[in-house]
């Protein structure tokens, strides 16, 4: 036990000293003390799918990486519960992209091409990101058929429901804990549920939804979002708790 507390303690150094000045020496270092994480997920999903257990370790590993790359010692987690969602969430990702993709209506998909043209284009033009209504008036629709665009559209990402977010401050929930149903123990949302969430996206305001996006469906830091679209870090932290806040409402309100 003093040893196991031991090994905990020198993997948590390693991870400041990781976090203070990356190397890839320390990073192979500390993926290979945890490796054990990846074969335990690796073992639960393999259980579930047809896919080999060693290109689920092999791809669970990349998540780890991430893990260990994200890891702040500092909020007191424990670096195994941060980890695991990462090394799912990775699996996840590669069992969805091999699986059968979901017939979008060329329509919508030449709609949805267009789109990303004319934000390209507006964003270049205007020095912001356009609204959603502006874009619809740009593709001379309307605003609910682009509604319908991005659904499907969004529909098409896997959704990083794993992801660790705060919504109070010693309280860490993953998106897929808004769903109603608790006890479901798939690794892959149900379709219904999965299509009741993406609808309930649309009751959000714009930007706080786009935040959303970016964060759960691109997989981008709360800072790359920040970034990209113009705000400070700590408005899109407060953003992404206003906007789940808002979907647990939504998502538990009587049909």
């Amino acid at each position: 036990m003093v040893y196991a507390q031991g090994e905990k303690v020198e993997s948590l150094e390693l991870l400041q000293a990781y976090r203070e000045k990356p190397s890839v020496r320390l990073r192979n270092e500390l993926v290979r003390r945890n490796v054990g994480l990846v074969r335990k997920v690796a073992h639960q999903v393999s259980r579930r799918c047809g896919e080999p257990y060693e290109d689920l370790v092999q791809v669970g590993c990349l998540g780890l990486i991430r893990a260990v790359e994200r890891f702040d010692v500092s909020r007191g987690h424990s670096f195994s519960s941060f980890a695991v969602p990462y090394i799912r969430g990775e699996m996840q990702h590669y069992l969805r992209d091999r699986s059968s993709a979901v017939r979008i209506p060329r329509r919508l998909q030449e709609l949805a091409r267009r789109g990303r043209r004319a934000g390209q284009e507006a964003t270049q033009a205007l020095g912001r990101t356009p609204g959603e209504k502006e874009l619809a008036d740009l593709l001379e629709i309307s605003f609910e058929e682009w509604r319908q665009v991005k659904l499907a559209r969004s529909n098409r990402l896997p959704l990083s429901l794993d992801a660790p977010v705060n919504l109070q401050e010693d309280a860490t929930f993953c998106l897929g804990d808004l769903l109603p149903d608790y006890s479901y123990q798939s690794f892959c949302l149900a379709e219904e549920d999965r299509l009741r969430l993406q609808q309930a996206l649309t009751h959000l305001e714009d930007s706080t939804r786009q935040i959303i996006e970016f964060v759960f469906f691109q997989d981008l830091t709360q800072t790359e979002t920040a970034r990209r679209l113009g705000l400070s870090p700590m408005t899109v932290s407060r953003r992404i708790t206003k906007g789940l806040r808002e979907l647990w409402g939504v998502l538990n309100s009587p049909v």
